[in-house]
């Protein structure tokens, strides 16, 4: 399906144009990212490089751009290429959902008065982080090639990351892993939960990738035995 959807570089369209402008939202997430996860965990001061707040708005224009060149191209052209305009359409939604939860994780940081240190869970934490900024430069480059390989490896991954997240959040809730400091268990917390958030919708944008619409956000039929590249 993702295939069908690149053969429209070949094509001057509205359509190539509404996924050129979803590839400038997913460079904008991941600096987002980079930058929300520097302001609340490597400094003690908030300060940001980036308006995260004017970057939010900038991928929320561009959300409603891609809807409207979808949807006029469909008009003008029929049902040809229904399949491909649905597709994006369910794509930019996961991508707008990942700016919402930097803008979450800076607000964190915003509200939290020093560096939001781990605890227990800080070496793991650490390479979570790391593999999540790996993982935007990996999808970015799998989206641009409809590179299948990557997509899987990275749904497969996100799947361990995701019971990390929810074993961690279940310690912090019963009172297990507080940090030093108890307030920073409810800023740990949220942030673990929004880390597990921006994990998922990067799993639902590989999965447009493998899977035909009717299966996006879910595991690869028939593919149930990945090996994860986590550990």
């Amino acid at each position: 399906m993702f295939r069908k959807i690149l053969d429209l570089f070949h094509r001057d369209s509205l359509l190539n144009q509404a996924l050129k402008d979803s590839y400038i939202m997913l460079d904008a997430d991941r600096e987002m990212f980079v930058e929300s996860i520097k302001s609340l965990r490597k400094q003690d001061k908030s300060d940001l490089k980036i308006d995260i707040r004017k970057k939010d708005l900038m991928i929320n224009e561009y959300e409603r751009e891609v809807r409207k060149k979808v949807l006029t191209h469909l008009s003008i052209s029929g049902t040809a290429d229904i399949a491909s305009g649905l597709v994006l359409t369910s794509i930019i939604i996961d991508i707008e959902r990942i700016g919402d939860y930097t803008k979450n994780i800076v607000e964190l940081a915003l509200n939290h008065p020093a560096r939001l240190e781990g605890g227990i869970f800080e070496k793991e934490l650490v390479k979570i982080e790391e593999i999540l900024v790996n993982t935007f430069d990996q999808l970015i480059d799998a989206f641009k090639k409809s590179n299948i390989q990557i997509a899987r490896e990275i749904m497969e991954n996100s799947s361990e990351i995701t019971r990390k997240c929810d074993k961690w959040v279940s310690m912090l809730t019963k009172g297990e892993g507080i940090p030093q400091i108890p307030t920073d268990a409810i800023c740990l917390a949220l942030y673990i939960r929004y880390l597990k958030r921006v994990c998922a919708h990067l799993r639902n944008i590989a999965t447009s990738i493998v899977n035909p619409f009717h299966r996006i956000g879910y595991r690869e039929k028939g593919k149930s035995n990945l090996k994860s590249n986590y550990e």
